[in-house]
């Protein structure tokens, strides 16, 4: 076996020698840059998963970038919604503190009213310059845009959250099926009978208050009585069939809903004034109705006139005109708006909210059935250095216009608590995951790693030493020759 024209132990010598240079090769691209995989070559299958991971690593990062975002955008809008809240109550106690006539003078109530309408000029300027980022925040630039509402059938529409999904618009109808009512007592007499004394307890909403009358005393009488209290109680009285005294009286609540009630309680004793409800039983206490409709087809909660529907495509409250309050259909459709934030990795509508960020502008402060902002400034149709009823009026515009900001503030809250920070952790734990799994993939394991360099530098040394030990074997020849 002494053949010098080819030279098999160095054929195979050279082949291993070139596979151990090759392996030592990639063990250092693989320390010097800290990744298992640099080429598709080193692993065909974990570089594909690799980069799905990658991706969607991404997409998980700008996901919790935009949920922080969203944060500071809440905030920013939370701050100011801050002021113009300490700016209502400022104004609630200057309506109560100018409906002090007696212990003001017009100077004084003057002074008030302009406190009051620079407070109101303030809540506008605030809504019109709230800005993150060059974006207005509580112009209505970030409220849903809606078509076709009747004002004669909804005094107050409120859209809170939409999702429109592929659609261009959202229907919105509203079925009521059954009504808001006022609580009622009937006193149905014609007359007060002869020598009877009247002393009753008149129990609403609002206060209790007691009333006396002698004899003699006449049903239009009673009536304007009980309703020269009506501020104090919440109870008004009225003729049974209008216009029409010796029809009997009937007591009405001033709101609509179950949380408004009448109550007589006879305090002579033997007293004529015997309550009765619509059906002509004896009653001594009624309480209002809650309306109650299907915004399509789901039911919705009620609270007197207002109308509340909370699903997952769509958050609203409407607020039926008293002129409207009946069995009816109304309709209209939301077109647009909203503020979208993309809370997801992928960008999907199961992956978005859409939240609905009315304006706090005085004009748009109130509803249709109370009155807006606006009106109590001077000069306006309830200005709070009016008359008491005027007064009265202007409180009750503030009370609402507080509950809308509070609503608006917690609904904005509970946005960041529930639904932002709670993202934010599931995504951190999310990428956590996805990480761990894409290192364990395409990162390096310097332990391992660095035993196949030492291996493959052993080797190498190894094989060079072999190479040339076989590159020498074809020599043993000459000895062949000089024998």
């Amino acid at each position: 076996m002494a053949r010098i024209n080819t030279n098999v132990p160095a054929i195979v010598a050279q082949r291993t020698l070139r596979q151990t240079h090759r392996d030592l090769q990639i063990s250092l691209e693989r320390l010097s840059s800290g990744l298992r995989i640099n080429r598709g070559a080193d692993d065909p299958a974990g570089l594909i998963n690799s980069e799905a991971l990658r991706a969607e690593i991404a997409g998980v990062n700008k996901a919790i970038s935009n949920s922080q975002r969203a944060i500071n955008i809440i905030a920013t809008t939370e701050g100011a919604l801050n002021e113009v809240a300490a700016l209502l109550v400022d104004i609630q106690g200057l309506i109560v503190e100018t409906a002090n006539n007696a212990a003001l003078s017009d100077d004084e109530k003057r002074a008030n009213q302009l406190q009051i309408d620079s407070a109101i000029e303030s809540i506008t300027r605030i809504a019109n310059t709230t800005t993150f980022a060059g974006r207005k925040l509580l112009n209505g630039s970030l409220d849903y845009v809606t078509s076709g509402v009747n004002p004669a059938h909804l005094a107050g529409v409120t859209v809170t959250g939409a999702q429109f999904g592929n659609a261009s618009f959202i229907p919105v109808t509203v079925n009521v099926t059954t009504s808001a009512q006022k609580a009622e007592l009937f006193w149905r007499h014609s007359a007060v009978p002869a020598g009877q004394r009247i002393a009753i307890e008149i129990q609403g909403a609002k206060g209790v208050t007691t009333f006396e009358w002698d004899a003699g005393v006449t049903m239009d009488q009673i009536i304007r009585a009980i309703n020269a209290e009506s501020g104090a109680t919440g109870v008004t009285a009225a003729s049974a069939t209008p216009g029409n005294a010796s029809s009997g009286i009937v007591l009405r609540s001033v709101g609509y809903g179950s949380d408004q009630f009448v109550s007589v309680r006879d305090l002579a004793g033997g007293t004529p004034f015997v309550p009765e409800d619509a059906a002509g039983n004896p009653k001594l206490r009624d309480e209002g109705r809650d309306a109650v409709a299907l915004i399509n087809g789901a039911t919705a909660r009620g609270r007197g006139l207002e109308l509340m529907l909370n699903t997952r495509t769509l958050d609203l409250s409407v607020v039926l005109n008293e002129a409207f309050n009946t069995v009816g259909v109304t309709e209209f459709a939301i077109i647009g708006g909203g503020a979208l934030f993309q809370l997801g990795p992928d960008v999907s509508t199961n992956q978005q909210v859409n939240l609905g960020v009315q304006s706090v502008a005085a004009t748009k402060l109130g509803n249709t059935n109370v009155g807006f902002l606006s009106q109590i400034m001077e000069g306006g149709a309830f200005e709070a250095m009016g008359t008491p009823a005027q007064q009265n009026r202007a409180s009750e515009i503030v009370n609402e216009a507080i509950r809308q900001v509070a609503v608006l503030r917690g609904r904005l809250g509970a946005f960041e608590r529930n639904t932002l920070q709670t993202n934010i952790n599931s995504l951190t734990i999310t990428m956590e995951n996805l990480t761990a799994s894409e290192s364990a993939i395409r990162d390096t394991d310097f332990a391992a790693e660095t035993s196949r360099l030492t291996r493959n530098q052993i080797l190498v040394n190894a094989g060079t030493s072999v190479l040339a030990l076989a590159n020498q074997t074809a020599q043993s020849v000459l000895g062949l020759l000089g024998g």
